[in-house]
């Protein structure tokens, strides 16, 4: 399989081509994503088969794990191959205990920029997201400080692009007046639809959306029109999922995770079926009940 034949198609972020139907890292952690992973070799295998796929973009964060994630990144993919981008976030740390406690001062945010860069040997990170909000839903306020702390380290030439993670539309707004902004990924699927407007705006602007948790996260979606619609075209849920939001629009890129290549190359199969009009209309309608 090759980038031209992935679901999709190829997306720009910035200068930087990927395939919108990609790969995040998250899973490649131990349980909760916290600590390593009962089985490495297999984490090894599920990247080196991502790229061997065609797969461009990875989406990844030092605090999975921690630092696991970079980790195994580093040991399957290091030296990179070109085409191969590699997109992480900062905001957000992992403590003993396995809870995630924000790390948005300015100056965490630079310690953690070169965190990613050492333990991904990178000497420049392709897109670094500014995490801002919690675990599912964005948090108000100016993010001013902590987008110009970023901006900064790109204009030292460790970052190529910047995004954001977790974000209001006002934030997105208070963001491009900094810096571009390259890429927005919130929590957003089929079932989960309070980011629609977002998903427009940034599609208007040029921006990628990055939904994550696309597949429901820990929480598989809950949704009888979804079954319903799976059923009836003999495909499963997930796949059906995956494809409504390639379908949605061109700016949507997609990064499911797993831990698992028997997985990965079902996840990548699934993504590509076409869902008739009908099937659309009523996925489209579950953010309208």
């Amino acid at each position: 399989m090759t980038t031209n034949s992935l679901p999709g198609g190829t997306y720009d972020l910035g200068d930087l081509e990927v395939t919108r139907f990609g790969y995040g890292a998250m899973q490649l952690a131990g349980p909760h994503v916290f600590g390593p992973p009962a089985d490495r070799d297999e984490a090894v295998r599920v990247l080196r088969t991502a790229v061997e796929l065609g797969i461009t973009h990875i989406d990844t964060a030092d605090f999975y794990g921690p630092h696991v994630t970079n980790e195994i990144i580093r040991e399957a993919l290091h030296p990179y191959p070109e085409q191969v981008h590699i997109v992480t976030k900062v905001g957000s740390r992992r403590n003993d205990k396995g809870q995630w406690p924000p790390a948005r001062k300015p100056e965490q945010l630079v310690e953690d920029v070169h965190a990613n860069l050492d333990r991904l040997g990178l000497e420049q990170l392709d897109v670094v997201n500014l995490r801002v909000g919690g675990f599912d839903a964005p948090e108000p306020g100016s993010i001013a400080p902590q987008f110009e702390a970023l901006a900064e380290l790109q204009q030292q030439g460790k970052i190529r692009h910047l995004g954001l993670s977790t974000v209001t539309g006002a934030q997105l707004v208070e963001a491009l007046r900094i810096a571009p902004v390259v890429c927005v990924q919130n929590m957003y699927n089929v079932a989960q639809r309070g980011d629609d407007d977002l998903a427009d705006l940034t599609a208007a602007e040029g921006i990628a959306y990055v939904p994550y948790f696309p597949l429901g996260g820990f929480s598989p979606i809950q949704s009888e029109a979804l079954d319903t619609v799976a059923e009836r075209l003999g495909e499963s849920r997930l796949s059906v999922a995956l494809a409504w939001l390639l379908q949605r629009s061109d700016n949507i890129l997609l990064i499911p995770g797993t831990s698992s290549v028997e997985h990965l190359r079902q996840n990548v199969e699934g993504a590509g079926i076409t869902l008739p009009a009908e099937a659309i209309r009523e996925l489209d309608a579950i953010g309208a009940a």
